[in-house]
């Protein structure tokens, strides 16, 4: 494909028009339209800038062939374009984060046991199976809320980013033979809620290539059915029924109703939300939906209470990410503006990493004399 192709091709991924693309780069909408034709090529300048906009890199649009489909699962997807301006954001980061890999020689294969059953036969007993699986091969041991984030990144080589974006119950994966596999988790939710929904995309990462034999279109929505697959496995994977009934049992103490703050403590301990548990707490001891409902809507005004005073502020990008582009700026693999690009800051911060990083050098030269 012509680099006229690649730039239509791009801007309609984004779901923008060309006047959208004038504001965003800054160049005129029918110098665009030449640019779409053919009529015109743009300067590297040029090129730089609507690259930016679209969220690629300008290799993107030198490339000859036809570009591979990226493929972006959402639990629910956000409105047009946010929707396609954050999973493209997900994709340029996670490629991103490959080139560093690669750059400082810290490249290594994905680290996921693929499940290998037909969509047909993957019932809630096999993703119960999954999990339990999953949780033993990694060594997750009895709250394995606590780690998980951490295996996955420093064991799987998953890639795991923050964006803020609406709706706050959304979260999003992707799966590619360029980068690996990614997650973006909403920094709108409270670090439990997040634990949940990292726990819920590693199925859908689990589950790829039962689920993705064919490539659909980037934003795609998990079908309902894949959904509840999916929640059954985070449930179980996070809350291990044995580990469940005795973390309950010990909270009772040989009363017979746990209060709000006894759901809190059992939920701190595995790491997720209270609503998370009282569903897992359903199953365990089968307790009927309803009852389940009738106590969620009683306690929302709790549980909201509590999301607001824990939550926290987690790093769109993850600490990895961030070493490894300083590293790569210390070797001098990178320049201060590319440094810059990838961390999202300006290039006067940059400066003063490596103005800091000098200063550091002739400390440890010091001491070591």
């Amino acid at each position: 494909m012509s680099v006229a192709g690649r730039l239509r091709y791009a801007r309609r991924a984004m779901n923008l028009t060309l006047s959208e693309v004038e504001e965003r780069a800054g160049i005129g909408s029918s110098t665009l339209s030449e640019f779409e034709n053919g009529k015109r090529e743009p300067r590297l300048s040029q090129l730089k800038r609507v690259a930016d906009a679209y969220r690629r890199p300008v290799a993107f649009f030198l490339d000859e062939g036809e570009p591979v489909p990226d493929v972006v699962l959402w639990r629910q997807k956000p409105t047009s374009p946010r929707a396609e301006e954050v999973q493209a954001e997900l994709l340029n980061l996670a490629e991103r984060y490959h080139n560093l890999e690669v750059w400082c020689d810290e490249f290594g294969p994905l680290d996921l046991p693929f499940a290998s059953s037909s969509p047909e036969s993957l019932d809630y007993a096999k993703a119960e199976r999954l999990a339990h699986d999953f949780r033993n091969k990694y060594g997750l041991g009895e709250r394995p809320g606590q780690t998980l984030l951490r295996v996955l990144e420093e064991v799987c080589r998953v890639k795991v980013f923050h964006q803020r974006f609406e709706p706050a119950g959304s979260a999003a994966c992707t799966c590619d033979e360029r980068f690996g596999a990614a997650v973006l988790l909403n920094a709108l939710n409270a670090r439990w809620r997040r634990n949940f929904d990292l726990a819920h995309e590693l199925f859908h990462l689990l589950t790829w290539r039962v689920f993705r034999l064919e490539s659909p279109s980037a934003g795609v929505v998990a079908p309902a059915s894949e959904e509840k697959l999916a929640t059954c496995f985070a449930r179980n994977l996070l809350m291990p029924q044995e580990s469940l009934r005795i973390a309950v049992n010990a909270q009772l103490d040989g009363r017979r109703k746990l209060d709000f703050d006894d759901l809190f403590e059992v939920a701190r301990q595995f790491d997720v939300s209270i609503e998370a548990l009282l569903w897992q707490t359903s199953f365990v001891y089968r307790i009927p939906k309803e009852r389940i409902e009738h106590i969620l809507e009683r306690l929302r005004g709790q549980i909201s209470f509590w999301d607001d005073r824990e939550r926290d502020d987690p790093p769109s990008r993850p600490l990895r990410f961030r070493a490894l582009a300083r590293q790569a700026l210390r070797k001098g693999l990178i320049s201060t503006g590319r440094y810059a690009e990838y961390l999202g800051i300006s290039r006067r911060e940059a400066i003063e990493t490596v103005e800091q990083d000098a200063a550091d050098d002739a400390e440890i030269e010091v001491i070591d004399s």
